[in-house]
This record gives C-alpha cells, structure tokens and sequence, in this order.
C-alpha cells in the first residue's frame, strides 16, 4: 500500500499492523503481548473485522487468547462476518480457548453462526457440553 496524500496511512503503520496481526496468528504470545504492552490496541481489528482475539483462537493458540484477554481485548467481538472468537475457538476444539473465553463473558449465542451452532453443526459433543456449562 502506498500512502495516498496527507490523507493516507503510514506505510510504517501498515507494516506493524500486518506485523501484529502475524504475531496473533502464529501464537507469538509473548511478543505480541509486548505490543499491546506498548500501546498497540488489544481490539485491533484488520480489514475484514478479524480482531487479535478472533484470529488466536481460531489459529489454536490459547496462551495469546489468555494473553489478550489479560490485556483487555474484547471477548464478545465479531468479525464483519459476524463470527466471535468463542465459535472460532469451538470450530477449532480447543477446550483451554473455549474455557477462557467463556469466563471471560463470551457469550456462546452471539455471533453468526453462533458457538452452539458451530458445536452442533460440526458433531462436537464436546463442545457442546462447554458450552452448555454456562448455561443459566
């Protein structure tokens, strides 16, 4: 991306989000949350609404999903697509993500689809009864 007048974006900038979004995804738990540490906002989001947390928990990492969480990020948060890290973290069956999310406040009937969906759509009984164990 190039900047576009006074107007645009720092390629600077552009290349620390692609950066931070990279460390979320690889499970760079320790680098990112030196990041976040130094001001880069737990609830960033990319161009397709996908925040840090979102991204985690759907590439497996639960000690980043700890991590952001610790730091504020948002566990409710959807995507543009309507989809919440806890039915990322169902899809993917990560029962250490689901938990944390879960006593973090993510609500498992938010989103589209939402995590009970996802755990009913896939056949994850597992899942299911994470969920179900927050049910009032």
């Amino acid at each position: 991306m190039s900047e576009q007048g006074s107007g645009g974006i720092d390629p600077g900038v552009i290349e620390l989000a692609a950066r931070v979004f990279d460390l979320a995804r690889g499970g760079a738990t320790e680098e990112l949350a030196a990041y976040v540490d130094a001001g880069v906002p737990a609830n960033l989001t990319n161009d397709k609404g996908d925040s840090l947390l979102i991204l985690a928990a759907y590439h497996g990492h639960p000690e980043t999903v700890a991590a952001l969480l610790d730091r504020g990020a948002d566990a409710g948060r959807v995507n543009d697509r309507g989809q919440t890290a806890l039915a990322a973290a169902v899809f993917k069956q990560s029962a250490e993500t689901v938990r944390a999310l879960l006593a973090a406040g993510a609500d498992p009937d938010a989103g589209g689809p939402t995590a009970r969906e996802t755990a009913t759509f896939f056949d994850l009984p597992a899942m299911t009864a994470l969920l179900d164990g927050v049910r009032p």
